[in-house]
């Protein structure tokens, strides 16, 4: 639903406010009786009987009567278009997972951090536990799930949907993702890299829409990327294309992941940088990072620039490639704004051996941290609308 915008403290504004905060917080909760969700808005009874019955009649909320504690109830959850999809992102510190209608309305979602060394096993059965919690908090059934798109930090077979043995995610490798989910699930499932798929969500919802040419670059504790070529995600013969963070930008450089020296992601990524900063600030984590170059901390504002200068420096060899229109810059790191993408910016505009007009624009995504797990519901629907059409034929 769109809103216009009203003038600050009129009535139209508070009660739009009051709206965001209703769907937020259905959300964030995925389904909840009109008393839990004046406890989760803050608002008043009156006001969320108000608003529900408003934005039901829009077709933007459901609901239903129930019994809870032996009470009769009204469940509201956000409405969907029929069939469900679940998404999954997986990375080195993080799970995340969505659930989304067909029609890609996001109608619940959960966070949780990870352990440094965590096990497939366990995330993966925990994946599955949270995906059956989500759908009884929205009110589905199993039936309605039609697959499962993920998303992980990790170089991705793109015929077998396994993790490659290249120690992004220790643990991980060969480990057959999709059809562990598919047994569990009763439902397909589709695996491919993160910043692949963050940057389908970036071409899809973001900064990369209407862009023929373009590469994502995503920066977390990691660096990796996504390329468009035509106006399609291009992942290359076995799903490796854009492997951003194991080109070898220093000879005799730091150890990386993958057992080379010199890699990017060894000398620009988060985990790097912060391993520089570790002998200047204890247990410091990106978020930190972030806030205190923000805050003008001069340590961390040069180890961002030192960073932004290295990735910019491994840009130019791709611009060289496909010659994009457009290089958005996404992930964690994205967050330091013009402390990062300065120096990015500078060396591609000095080193990019093109004509007058043609040096490719650099700015912001805009999709945000969750593009990874917004591109894996993209996989799961779009794999999902292929095998309608051929049923079709």
């Amino acid at each position: 639903m769109t809103y216009q915008t009203r003038t600050p403290g009129s009535q139209a504004s508070l009660r739009e406010a009051n709206r965001r905060r209703i769907v937020e917080a259905l959300h964030k909760h995925g389904g909840l009786s009109k008393a839990e969700l004046a406890g989760a808005s803050g608002l008043s009874a009156g006001t969320v009987h108000n608003i529900v019955k408003e934005l039901s009649s829009a077709g933007i909320l459901h609901t239903v009567d129930a019994t809870q504690s032996g009470r009769r109830a009204v469940f509201v959850t956000l409405a969907r278009e029929l069939g469900l999809v679940a998404g999954i992102h997986i990375s080195r510190r993080h799970l995340r997972i969505v659930l989304s209608d067909v029609a890609k309305t996001v109608i619940a979602e959960h966070e949780m951090p990870l352990g440094k060394d965590h096990r497939a096993d366990n995330e993966l059965r925990k994946s599955l536990l949270l995906i059956a919690d989500m759908l009884d908090a929205v009110g589905a059934s199993s039936d309605e799930l039609l697959g499962v798109g993920v998303a992980i930090n990790a170089p991705v077979e793109r015929h077998s949907g396994t993790v490659m043995a290249h120690g992004e995610l220790r643990g991980w490798e060969r480990v057959p993702i999709a059809e562990i989910l598919q047994r569990g699930l009763g439902k397909p499932a589709w695996v491919a890299n993160a910043s692949n798929l963050a940057a389908l969500a970036e071409l899809r919802m973001g900064a990369l829409r209407g862009t023929e040419h373009g590469i994502f670059i995503d920066i977390n504790e990691g660096v990796g990327a996504g390329l468009i070529i035509d106006g399609r995600l291009f992942i290359g013969n076995s799903g490796t294309a854009g492997e951003f963070g194991h080109m070898t930008i220093r000879e005799n450089g730091p150890k990386c992941s993958c057992g080379s020296r010199g890699c990017l992601d060894a000398v620009a990524g988060g985990g790097a940088v912060l391993e520089r900063l570790k002998d200047t600030y204890r247990n410091l984590k990106l978020s930190d990072l972030l806030a205190r170059a923000m805050a003008g901390d001069d340590a961390c504002i040069r180890a961002i620039a030192e960073a932004g200068s290295s990735i910019g420096v491994a840009a130019v060899t791709m611009c060289m490639l496909i010659n994009p229109a457009r290089i958005v810059i996404g992930g964690e790191m994205s967050r330091a704004g013009e402390l990062l993408l300065g120096p990015i910016r500078r060396e591609v505009e000095t080193s990019f051996l093109a004509g007058e007009g043609s040096t490719p624009e650099i700015i912001q995504a805009q999709v945000g941290i969750r593009a990874g797990v917004l591109g894996s519901i993209l996989l799961a629907i779009d794999h999902i609308e292929i095998a309608r059409s051929a049923l079709r034929l």
